[in-house]
């Protein structure tokens, strides 16, 4: 009976030194001069360098990596150039639903079309007609203007007719403007039709 006894306790702790032997880690580096360090603590000649965690079957179970400055300034790079793929993907995904919920189909989003257009060719003949309301007032001006050809306009005459230039060239400004807007709302409409034509195509073709 005894003799069972001790045998299993001389298994149990030739069990514990084995798993002991198994969880022991060896650590290994190469110096800056190019020598291969193997030892059981990490060893100070290998202060600052990359070293590998070693199991006692001599299998790497760890790397501590050490970067130099131009390892970490690609490693950054990399790290901002996918956060920023990241951020897009997001902002991509935020225009999608935006876009698939303002519109029930594309009719829906070429009658938005036509508003918006209606809407700048509106605000175009509004200019249009400002316009010509300051061009008369310019042309009433210098009229008068003639009256004082001999003694010189009044200071007020000449300021009215300073201002109505101005608001001439503003206007002019925002002609310009309101007629380019034109071509930008196209774009805009087109684009979110292609958009939206690809990703309700896209449904579609997922619901099959």
């Amino acid at each position: 009976m005894l003799s069972r006894i001790f045998a299993m306790l001389f298994a149990l702790v030739a069990m514990t030194d084995v798993g002991a032997q198994s969880a022991q880690k060896i650590y290994r580096c190469v110096d800056g001069k190019g020598k291969t360090y193997v030892t059981q603590t990490p060893p100070p000649e290998c202060l600052g360098k990359s070293t590998q965690e070693l199991s006692s079957q001599g299998r790497v179970i760890r790397e501590n990596l050490v970067l130099t400055p131009e390892q970490q300034a690609a490693m950054d790079a990399e790290k901002k150039r996918k956060e920023e793929q990241e951020q897009q993907a997001r902002e991509e995904r935020r225009k999608n639903a935006a876009l698939l919920n303002t519109y029930s189909s594309e009719k829906d989003l070429e009658d938005a079309r036509t508003r918006a257009l209606k809407q700048a060719e509106e605000a175009i003949k509004q200019t249009e007609k400002r316009i010509i309301e300051a061009e008369k007032r310019r042309s009433d001006f210098e009229r008068e203007k003639e009256f004082y050809a001999k003694k010189g306009a009044p200071a007020k005459l000449q300021q009215d007719i300073q201002n109505a230039e101005m608001e001439l060239k503003n206007q002019h400004q925002l002609l310009d403007a309101k007629k380019k807007e034109i071509g930008t709302i196209n774009a805009r409409y087109d684009e979110d039709k292609r958009r939206y034509l690809e990703l309700t195509k896209t449904a579609k073709g997922g619901k099959k």
